[in-house]
């Protein structure tokens, strides 16, 4: 049975063969494009960025792009995962916990995602196993194949017809060598047999090594990564090699034999000064325009500003690569031995010092080492600003409240993210309200003053049972206020992840002490935001602001505390 056949008979009810094809309702072949991504040779070439990049270019020729990121590990989501195994835990608008690559995604599209756009094996064998408890498969032994790889590509498709997107990006996490990933190439295989090739492009990313011993490029890597591909049923359609120098002529050649590849369809991506610069970079090899070809899109492109989108684009980039005057902001945390646990405050940092002509040079402070003896004069005399960003568990907390101390006493430009919020709200109340027992209680439940509670409030908002905040909320500032001069709103909206709060019988005494309560949730005694005036720029916030950054439209409070360091460097 052709691919064409088992689309069309996919909605037959009891069926006795072999085939298991689910098709949405409203699927209609063709209409949507689907690109797959995947890497060969190691993991984090880089695949989330050229996907990314490759989105965004077929953005801005007009079209509707959707992207997928397919994780092969059995967590249901990444709420739990350590960032020091995964990276940060980036947070979606339905409070879907997720993947950084989700990130990039959003950051490079300017779109917002959701649970349609992140899926793991955890959460694919999950949804599998209520559907065989429910009776769904129709008494059938269910197996990878085809119910697996079917539950595979039926999520592909659902997403095609939710976002009526014109393109669908699937990228594949890790490489095609891995053991969690063979059912999923071979559900890529089954789904370009079912479109038809002129429906899906296949990209292939692989690493071109150039040991230094040596002093050349090698492709044997590559080589057999994509031997590897093909001998699991896939021709691709476009090799990306990735390196830190551009790709030599004879290394295209050599991919070319191996992969059955034309070297006009084998793009090179080197390193850049920036990741910004790799849309650039591929839209002046020609890659959007070859993939248009490829899965004949043309007539879907039309006159949709795509050289003003390009414009814009690379005079951000070019303002970020020339920025010649430094700025230093700490970031005090206790996963500073990993920039990727941190990735969406850098980028939040890298975003808002661009657009006002500066580099951000960022100190990690290990926030266990202030503990330990380091004295904060030491770690941040000469920092222009700090923060400190969000996060569990007691490890490193002091520390974190020392060095807030500090910045408030030497009005030092400071951020507090979440955590960042709650710490410096106990700082001041053990060092101005004179509260010394002063805690949370998802450190010490027996604390005498529990500044930072788990609230009853907090479950009425959430409905039954809830004790996490999660996703897109709603945050109500107070006019005349820093955080209403940032954002000129009074009513704003942003991705919160966390379980504890503020205790509200302690409201009085800090603002009779001089802090301002200026965000609240809205018909909740459950504050957001918190100010202190006297200083230049020092505020806290429950929510994550660093996760709605955007390149081209940074987040209001990063961009308030990189203006405020400016102000202090004096420059």
């Amino acid at each position: 049975m052709h691919g064409k056949e088992l689309l069309e008979k996919a909605g037959e009810e009891k069926r006795s063969d072999e085939f298991y094809v689910p098709v949405p309702e409203g699927y209609k072949k063709g209409k949507t494009k689907f690109i797959i991504v995947s890497g060969s040779v190691m993991s984090g070439i880089g695949k989330g960025i050229f996907a990314s990049s490759l989105a965004m270019l077929l953005k801005y020729h007009g079209l509707k792009v959707s992207p997928i990121k397919l994780d092969g590990y059995l967590n249901v989501d990444a709420g739990t995962l350590n960032p020091y195994r995964h990276g940060e835990v980036f947070v979606l608008n339905d409070g879907t916990e997720c993947d950084m690559d989700l990130g990039s995604y959003e950051r490079f599209l300017d779109q917002d995602l959701s649970k349609d756009n992140y899926l793991t094996a955890g959460k694919l064998f999950k949804g599998i196993l209520e559907k065989e408890r429910k009776g769904d498969y129709l008494g059938r032994d269910v197996q990878f194949i085809p119910h697996v790889t079917g539950e595979i590509k039926n999520f592909m498709r659902e997403l095609a017809v939710k976002s009526n997107s014109d393109v669908v990006v699937l990228e594949i996490g890790g490489t095609v060598g891995d053991l969690e990933n063979a059912y999923v190439i071979e559900a890529i295989r089954e789904f370009i047999f079912e479109e038809g090739k002129e429906n899906v492009c296949y990209i292939n990313l692989v690493y071109i090594l150039e040991p230094s011993h040596l002093g050349e490029q090698k492709s044997k890597p590559a080589q057999l990564g994509l031997n590897r591909l093909m001998s699991m049923g896939i021709q691709p359609d476009l090799v990306i090699c990735r390196s830190v120098k551009p790709i030599e002529k004879k290394i295209k050649e050599k991919i070319s034999v191996y992969s059955n590849v034309l070297t006009k369809n084998i793009f090179g991506l080197h390193d850049r000064e920036t990741v910004f610069q790799a849309p650039l970079h591929l839209h002046e090899e020609g890659l959007d325009k070859r993939v248009i070809e490829m899965l004949k899109l043309n007539e879907r492109i039309g006159d949709n500003g795509f050289e003003k989108n390009i414009k814009d684009w690379q005079e951000f980039t070019e303002k970020n690569v020339h920025a010649k005057k430094k700025i230093k902001i700490a970031i005090a945390g206790k996963y500073t031995g990993l920039n990727d646990a941190y990735a969406s405050i850098l980028k939040a940092l890298e975003h808002a010092s661009t657009h006002r002509n500066r580099k951000v040079e960022v100190k990690f402070i290990e926030s266990t080492d202030l503990e330990e003896g380091v004295k904060p004069e030491e770690a941040l005399s000469n920092c222009d600003g700090l923060i400190i960003p969000g996060g569990f568990g007691k490890r490193g907390a002091e520390g974190k409240i020392l060095s807030a101390k500090y910045a408030r006493e030497k009005n030092l430009p400071f951020l507090g993210i979440c955590l960042g919020f709650q710490l410096a709200l106990i700082e001041f109340a053990r060092n101005e309200l004179n509260l010394k027992e002063a805690n949370t209680t998802e450190f010490e439940p027996k604390c005498e003053n529990p500044i930072i509670d788990f609230l009853p409030e907090q479950k009425k908002i959430e409905g039954l049972g809830g004790n996490m905040r999660l996703g897109r909320k709603e945050v109500e500032i107070k006019k005349n206020s820093l955080a209403f001069k940032l954002y000129k709103k009074e009513l704003i909206e942003e991705r919160f992840r966390h379980r504890w709060e503020f205790n509200p019988k302690y409201l009085k005494k800090f603002e009779e002490k001089g802090i301002a309560f200026t965000g609240k949730a809205p018909n909740y005694e459950i504050m957001q935001i918190f100010e202190l005036p006297k200083n230049d720029f020092f505020i806290g916030v429950q929510f994550h602001p660093e996760l709605t950054s955007r390149p081209l439209n940074p987040s209001p409070l990063f961009q308030g505390l990189i203006d405020a360091a400016i102000k202090r460097k004096g420059d």
